[in-house]
């Protein structure tokens, strides 16, 4: 996540951010049948956490705060070997941190299945280790699972969605098991609802949110629609 002041910055990032429209416009699971494994089998079933990254943390937590059924979102980091990372160690791309968004949602009103149709369809999974013009393993896509049936969920939609090429290219996103995760610094925390004339956010953040109003529109809360 770079922060562009030239016009010349400003314009690359428009462009890469037209490279990214290349996903399936619509709807990616609606050929594809259900993965049937349960996620209501805890105590606490109402209540589940997902982890996702998908480049910039400030760009998934725009996308999945407007999902009916997500109680929160928190920008943070996922999947490396240094305990507590700050931002510039994470962007060094040393520590092996991906930019996540740790997600709370009640899955008795938006199932995994769900989060997982909209993470992949609102960047692009197909580009290793970058995210337009983010680039470094800090910003690659990946599902860091917390159960079983997440890892069954994550594995089975993939392999169906390579099956069928719903994208150009095949599916690079990383499947891995949940391990830890290190919320990042307050100012990253709710970035596009309060930056969002930023270049970065109008440039890259705001594509992605009206494509979830276009697709999504159903699944979102209603004082975003």
């Amino acid at each position: 996540m770079k922060k562009w002041t030239s016009i010349l910055s400003i314009l690359a990032v428009a462009l890469a951010a037209c490279g990214q429209t290349s996903e399936p416009s619509a709807r990616l699971f609606s050929d594809i049948e259900t993965n049937k494994s349960s996620e209501m089998n805890n105590v606490n079933a109402d209540f589940q956490t997902a982890t996702f990254g998908a480049g910039c943390f400030w760009c998934i937590e725009a996308v999945f705060q407007r999902l009916e059924g997500v109680e929160s979102v928190t920008s943070g980091y996922s999947g490396g070997t240094v305990r507590n990372p700050t931002y510039r160690e994470v962007t060094s791309g040393r520590t092996g941190h991906a930019e996540v968004a740790q997600i709370v949602y009640n899955a008795e009103k938006i199932s995994f299945d769900e989060l997982l149709e909209v993470f992949w369809q609102t960047h692009d999974p197909t580009t290793l280790n970058r995210q337009g013009a983010d680039v470094g393993s800090q910003y690659r896509s990946a599902i860091f699972f917390h159960n079983e049936v997440q890892r069954e969920k994550a594995i089975y939609y993939k392999e169906q969605l390579n099956a069928r090429g719903a994208f150009d290219k095949p599916i690079v996103t990383e499947i891995a098991e949940f391990d830890a995760f290190y919320p990042a610094e307050n100012y990253h925390q709710n970035y596009y609802n309060l930056n969002s004339n930023q270049p970065y956010c109008s440039y890259v953040i705001d594509p992605k949110v009206d494509k979830l109003k276009k697709v999504f529109a159903d699944k979102m809360k209603e004082e975003y629609k």
